[in-house]
């Protein structure tokens, strides 16, 4: 049977194979393409005969050599691109040579290898025939990265010569990722650099041009020949990629809006699934802008998204609407009101104008009395809990229906938990504000009237947290101090561990349970409405929980140090540090009742999922978290979801990456996310931070950048990591100091360190990145300056 050729433009769907239909593309976008057409339906056993008309075609205008690619239907698709499987030709200079590259490519679709990759039959082969450029540079580009799935970046890999050498590994290529402008973010070329920026530029044109035609990210080859002209020699999607990191980012607030991970990423560090955003984010965001509200801010509620943002799967604050608040109140000042949430002074944060003194002394009173009045509302918050019952119906209407009163109930106590925070703030405030005149008028700087503000906050007790950790460290001691209980104990599965304590009738058995039943609510990432708690997690908690063991039976185990504070001399300091610390409790009180609201609403979207999964709408329990509350109330219909569950699981899949990605702790506009690159030197020995709690220690470093990491701390480690929350408290019990990279002196680490007397050193910035497990560093944590030393 004789052999059909179909010409490029002939082209309109993938019926002869990806790779004929992209160059088809690419051709009607005006790309150039190096010239020639598609063998249809090729054969093994084909003759001279039967092909020596094609390729004298191809000679007589000059277009050889030739090359010789397979096209099978199927290669690259969306799905699979069989990049490698099947066999290429190149530089076929005869008929001979052309009938023998026919032969062996069509050959290739019956090879063990592709039967092993697909796991499908055998396909139908086509071949595509083109003049081989002569090729002074080569290589391929990607519209989105594939190995960290962002596609606000391109990718970009060049060799001198052939393309060949970088598929077969045989060179090295210069590697360059531009940014979402053009700029190049990475840069990693030899000494003379394959490329120029011009051609960089086209390329990256091109390819952004294609993948706009396409609708989605592309992985393109391309040619340069030694006259400089740029040719395209196959495009096709980029399989594998998880769903677009930013396509559930909330609206931007303002284009030049300033935001920022610090604060919010202490209570909720790493990337969240969608519906958190729409629950906890939701929450958090209504809560401010009604704090807004009180202070004359804004005159009501708006819409969602002004003072917090989700990007990229994060969470963040927005300093620029918060200045609407410093702006209107007396003695709160820009400077202040930055350095209370980043630790430092904002300088890329514009003020707004102040407003009148009249105006700013009333919303100052207005503020001043919600946030003391505070009282009634946090009494409340049992009540309001237990109006909301954990759904059980078995239909999804209903509980959607419950879910939705809940998220509200969620809002209203998450404001209760603001106000007793600004309670809070306004007593630390003064004090602080107080001791730093009076430290600056006996000639000392400000610094040290922040330290001995810092100091008598110090002296809080009945905290929550702090209680909830004493708890835990007595069920830990009382199985250390039980003939081979502990060794049992530290030996078992993290997981079986804690189930069978549990099931045991011995007071170290009661007082688990009695944990449990008091924090078991409480956990790692807890306002996160997917992640379990420790109640729900015996794995993690055993994991911490050994630790915690393998210190206690340590001899050289060291007592945390008393918090006892002498009491300032002054009625006025002796007063104003009892309402700090009295604020300290109430919002360590309510945090735990906000964090009770948000388990219990976990638990009713679990069951939601579990009735959709059982009834076939979705295809597991746990794809309910990736959708938001608005997608929701669709999924509980009886429309069609198809792509909206496709979009789900993509999402799925994207969280992993999403959580991969870091962000300066300030952005002006779209956060966007920081691009990988080996970590930043550190001049000379030290990394500068902010004093949290006093005292120096030396030690050995441990770098957390997860709880799963944190499960090899070792008794007397200095613990390195981005942020801590709740979850991490138990681990204070055995570090002997905190460092973290963002944070301020009222972050959660930060009062719990000052809590357990460990020196504590935040908004370092870059600390687990310039720090690694091993090395040997002094922490000073009333100048907050982390030394490295000389390693032993």
């Amino acid at each position: 049977m004789p052999l059909t050729a179909i010409e490029f433009d002939e082209v309109t769907d993938d019926r002869y194979g990806g790779k004929a239909a992209g160059l088809a593309q690419l051709r009607r976008l005006g790309l150039p393409v190096p010239v020639g057409f598609v063998l249809a339906d090729a054969a093994e056993w084909v003759s001279i005969d039967d092909v020596g008309e094609w390729f004298s075609r191809m000679a007589a205008v000059g277009a050889v050599p030739v090359a010789v690619r397979s096209s099978a239907v199927g290669e690259d698709g969306g799905d699979q691109s069989f990049a490698g499987q099947y066999d290429t030709v190149l530089g076929v200079n005869s008929v001979d040579d052309f009938a023998a590259a026919v032969q062996r490519c069509a050959a290739s679709v019956r090879s063990r290898r592709v039967a092993a990759y697909s796991g499908k039959p055998t396909a139908t082969m086509h071949l595509v025939v083109q003049h081989m450029v002569d090729a002074r540079a080569a290589g391929v580009v990607f519209t989105a990265d594939p190995a960290t799935g962002r596609r606000d970046l391109t990718v970009i890999d060049a060799v001198a010569g052939l393309g060949e050498a970088l598929v077969d590994g045989t060179a090295s290529s210069d590697h360059i990722v531009l940014d979402s402008d053009g700029n190049p973010a990475v840069r990693d070329v030899g000494e003379v650099p394959v490329l120029s920026p011009d051609e960089v530029t086209d390329i990256r044109s091109g390819a952004l041009r294609a993948a706009q035609h396409w609708g989605r990210p592309m992985d393109l080859e391309w040619a340069i020949d030694q006259s400089g002209k740029l040719w395209w020699l196959q495009a096709r999607p980029i399989t594998n990629l998880p769903g677009d990191l930013a396509e559930m980012d909330s609206p931007l607030a303002g284009a030049d809006h300033v935001y920022t991970r610090c604060n919010i990423g202490e209570m909720m560090p790493g990337a969240f699934c969608p519906l958190t955003a729409s629950v906890s984010g939701f929450a958090i965001d209504y809560a401010m802008q009604m704090t807004q509200v009180v202070a004359r801010a804004q005159q009501s509620y708006e819409k969602p998204w002004l003072q917090v943002g989700y990007f990229h799967g994060h969470m963040f604050l927005n300093l620029t609407e918060g200045t609407a608040l410093s702006s209107g109140l007396l003695g709160n000042s820009l400077e202040q009101f930055s350095t209370s949430i980043c630790g430092r002074v904002v300088d890329e944060l514009k003020p707004k104008p102040p407003k009148p003194f009249v105006h700013r002394l009333i919303n100052t009173v207005r503020l001043t009395a919600y946030a003391l009045s505070a009282g009634p509302a946090i009494r409340r918050l049992e009540d309001q809990i237990a109006e909301f019952h954990i759904p059980t119906s078995d239909d999804p209407r209903r509980v959607m229906c419950q879910l939705e009163s809940g998220v509200q109930q969620y809002c209203d106590i998450t404001l209760t938990h603001v106000r007793s925070s600004s309670r809070a703030a306004v007593a630390a405030n003064i004090l602080e504000s107080v001791l730093m005149r009076r430290a600056v008028k006996n000639g000392r700087t400000e610094d040290e009237g922040r330290a001995e503000a810092t100091r008598l906050m110090a002296g809080a007790s009945d905290v929550e947290s702090a209680m909830m950790l004493v708890e835990l460290d007595s069920v830990v001691r009382a199985i250390a101090a039980t003939d081979g209980a502990a060794e049992q104990f530290a030996a078992a599965e993290p997981d079986a561990a804690v189930s069978q304590l549990q099931s045991t009738r011995s007071a170290d058995g009661a007082a688990l349970r009695q944990f449990l039943t008091r924090h078991g609510h409480r956990g790692y990432r807890e306002l996160c409405m997917r992640d379990p708690s420790w109640a729900e997690d015996p794995e993690g908690l055993g994991a911490m929980m050994q630790v915690m063991v393998r210190s206690a039976l340590d001899p050289t185990r060291r007592e945390s140090a008393s918090t006892h504070v002498e009491a300032p001399r002054s009625f006025t300091i002796r007063f104003l540090a009892r309402l700090a610390q009295g604020g300290a409790r109430g919002r360590e009180e309510t945090k735990s009742k906000m964090v009770l609201m948000a388990h219990a609403l976990k638990l009713g979207y679990r069951h939601l999922g579990g009735v959709l999964a059982e009834t076939g709408r979705l295809p597991d329990s746990d794809l309910v978290f990736f959708f938001d509350r608005a997608e929701l109330t669709r999924v509980v219909g009886s429309e069609d979801i198809t792509g909206l569950v496709q979009s789900a699981l993509k999402r799925r899949e994207a969280l992993a990456f999403q959580n991969s990605l870091e962000f300066d702790d300030v952005s002006v506009g779209r956060p966007t996310p920081l691009i990988a690159r080996p970590a930043p030197g550190v001049t000379g020995n030290e990394i500068i931070g902010r004093p949290a709690s006093r005292g120096t220690v030396e030690g050995v470093v441990r770098v957390a950048k997860s709880m799963f990491d944190a499960r090899e701390l070792q008794q007397g480690e200095i613990l390195v990591t981005p942020v801590t929350d709740v979850g991490w408290t138990p681990y204070f019990t055995v570090i002997a100091a905190l460092v973290t990279d963002i944070g301020s002196s009222v972050s959660h680490g930060a009062v719990v360190a000052r809590e357990f007397g460990l020196p504590c050193v935040v908004n370092t910035l870059v600390a687990t990145q310039s720090l690694e497990t091993g090395d040997r560093v002094r922490v000073d944590g009333d100048r907050g300056v982390v030394t490295r030393l000389d390693q032993p």
